[in-house]
């Protein structure tokens, strides 16, 4: 069997590591190593870790450098064939990576191997829904605008897909091997999996299976939603260097997709006044956006004014109501993908 390198970068994440930790070691695939990057972390995350005392887990201690440089430092000290990530507030089931390492044995030709994801609450509650991203055919586009991958917890990648990236930094007089971009603090792994779409041959590709739960957390969540927004400049402007024509062409659909994306978590965060200005900017930077998904488009105004103009109780049962529907469409199509 090929051996597996999980890398979870660790940093304030006292509350959920364990469960998370213990989400990899009940894997049903077993030959994989599990390698926990402390970025600095200041609170209990380190003491927990060295609690576990199975023999695939190793510590790496390093001052705090954001979480690309932890998945970088994870990678370099890496063994496996293939990579997998794992936010240290998500979970695993325990069939995840088994999945993986059959798609990617299969498939030759896939560098980046996804599955879909749950949404759990901060409690680890199932909260119904789903990632539903585009599986197959997947184009630079659809990962500018839509990052089907999704979140960080989501991928399983062949080694030699991120040596075809890597590039050198020099860090305190060092060089090092870097894959993900350390001057994003956001918007990392859409970067990262754009720039293995455009420079080489390698495919993304998901599977149909929710075999991620991610963690819907809004611990400072405000302030790191608008953040998302600096940082996309930052990774338009990088990308625009050696492939203008994609951002000319699709740089303000993706500007537009993401203002949607942070006013559907401005939903979620009860702040309808500012959740309905952004879907109106989104709307006014890439009018398209009616047409390309108007479903989505419409839901999230819908659900922004609502929030604004509606007694607090009536829209948390119309809320509800919505959720349970769009939770029960979401399993017939997992299903139907499945089979």
């Amino acid at each position: 069997m090929k051996l597996v390198s999980v890398v979870i970068p660790v940093y304030g994440v006292e509350k959920y590591i364990a469960a998370s930790i213990t989400s990899v070691l009940a894997q049903t695939y077993s030959n994989f190593e599990l390698l926990l990057v402390i970025d600095g972390s200041r609170d209990r995350s380190r003491e927990i870790c060295e609690q576990f005392s199975d023999r695939r887990l190793k510590i790496i201690q390093q001052e705090n450098r954001g979480v690309s440089a932890a998945r970088n430092n994870g990678i370099r000290h890496s063994q496996g064939e293939y990579l997998a990530f794992l936010d240290a507030d998500d979970l695993w089931l325990p069939e995840k990576l088994a999945y993986h390492v059959e798609h990617l044995e299969n498939n030759p030709q896939v560098g980046v191997s996804f599955s879909r994801s749950a949404f759990i609450d901060e409690e680890g509650k199932s909260l119904g829904i789903y990632q539903m991203p585009r599986l197959k055919d997947i184009a630079p586009v659809n990962i500018l605008c839509r990052n089907p991958v999704g979140n960080g917890s989501a991928p399983v990648v062949r080694r030699q897909t991120l040596e075809d990236i890597k590039y050198q930094k020099e860090y305190q007089g060092n060089w090092e091997d870097c894959y993900f971009d350390e001057q994003l603090h956001h918007q990392e792994d859409i970067e990262c999996w754009l720039r293995i779409s455009l420079k080489t041959s390698w495919q993304v590709e998901g599977i149909p299976e929710a075999l991620t739960l991610y963690r819907v957390n809004f611990s400072g969540a405000s302030t790191n939603i608008y953040k998302q927004l600096d940082y996309l400049e930052t990774m338009l402007a990088k990308t625009e260097i050696y492939a203008p024509e994609l951002i000319a062409r699709w740089g303000n659909a993706t500007r537009a997709y993401q203002l949607r994306y942070v006013a559907r978590r401005l939903v979620s965060l009860r702040d309808g006044g500012s959740a309905v200005k952004l879907t109106h900017q989104a709307i006014a930077t890439y009018p398209q956006i009616i047409l390309a998904e108007p479903r989505r488009t419409f839901l999230t105004l819908a659900a922004a004014y609502s929030l604004w103009l509606l007694p607090q109780k009536f829209y948390q049962r119309l809320e509800s109501f919505v959720m349970e529907q769009t939770g029960k469409t979401q399993k017939r199509r997992i299903l139907k993908d499945r089979n």
